[in-house]
């Protein structure tokens, strides 16, 4: 099967282009190293939010509102999966006792990491749907999987933070080279004693990489099964993941009471998992019912409104049982 997209060649180029420039903007406002204020994280998010909805419309003006609704669902997948990542970075910069004047740096860096990655996966993804249906199957199966694991770390608490020491990526840098004690600002790399050695900063980007990898595995598939156009799928990535350094300090004190996340993404992502093997299912079997997408997108936002509620409503009784 071949699959389609509303992008030309042109099209890509220019929203390639818009996404390294606004990358290097981003790079220019970490360039010096500060405590960012929530003044100053929020008037950024609003920013990176405010994106995404532009776009939205344009699609519906330039295409119509198929390929928007499209992009619009794909986008709240990947927003709400990408706050379950924001959550993973939080406890790898308490792990590493990341400085608060160069997280934002260190996150920067973890979403250029997460765009490649997803970049690659976005591009095998169209590979092996163009090799014909049987991709449908295996992304809804992935999806499954990850499902069930979600929810297993959801039933058992959220996770505390890893002995960071043991994660094989940070071993082998050590190995190979010298490690300093302490932070030198922005640098990952320094001579010490007349010896290079990196510091801390490089360990923890390494380690935020490698949980970079695992997302776009879950990631990826989920997008596909709102859309089949690769461009889509990557604007969504790209505009999800783009205000994420902002989000994390706006979210800081949020994240730790989104209880029940995992337990909504796990619900979204076997929701969408079965999606994907129905529309597998209609190719074989044109009988077999598929999922349209306003549906998908009705129960993706239904199901973020209530685990986000419940969470919010556990907290509040935990607070209350706990005062003497």
């Amino acid at each position: 099967m071949s699959v389609e997209s509303v992008a030309s060649p042109g099209l890509w180029f220019v929203s390639i282009a818009a996404l390294l420039a606004l990358l290097v903007v981003d790079f220019l406002v970490t360039r010096r190293p500060h405590e960012v204020s929530v003044k100053e994280a929020a008037g950024w998010s609003v920013f990176y939010l405010t994106l995404p909805l532009v776009f939205g419309l344009w699609l519906w003006f330039q295409f119509g509102s198929g390929q928007s609704l499209e992009f619009v669902t794909g986008f709240v997948v990947e927003k709400s999966l990408s706050v379950d990542n924001l959550f993973v970075f939080m406890l790898l910069l308490a792990a590493f006792s990341v400085p608060a004047e160069i997280q934002q740096r260190v996150l920067l860096y973890g979403i250029v990491g997460a765009l490649v990655l997803r970049g690659i996966f976005i591009a095998a993804g169209a590979a092996m749907l163009s090799a014909g249906t049987w991709a449908f199957l295996v992304f809804g199966l992935v999806l499954l999987v990850s499902a069930v694991k979600i929810l297993q770390t959801a039933l058992a608490g959220h996770p505390e933070a890893k002995d960071t020491s043991k994660m094989r990526s940070v071993r082998l840098l050590r190995r190979l080279m010298p490690v300093t004690d302490d932070y030198r600002g922005t640098k990952m790399i320094v001579r010490e004693n007349g010896r290079r050695a990196l510091t801390p900063l490089a360990i923890v980007v390494v380690a935020i990489f490698a949980t970079d990898v695992v997302f776009a595995i879950d990631s990826v598939p989920a997008v596909y099964g709102i859309t089949e156009d690769p461009y889509l799928v990557f604007t969504t990535n790209a505009f999800a993941l783009l205000g994420l350094r902002a989000l994390y300090f706006v979210l800081q004190s949020l994240l730790a009471k989104l209880v029940h996340l995992n337990h909504g993404l796990a619900i979204i992502l076997a929701f969408i998992g079965v999606k994907l093997v129905l529309h597998w299912a209609h190719g074989v079997w044109p009988a077999v019912p598929t999922i349209p997408t306003p549906v998908s997108l009705g129960v993706i936002v239904v199901t973020l409104g209530v685990v986000t509620l419940t969470s919010l409503r556990s907290r509040r009784t935990e607070e209350t049982v706990s005062r003497p």
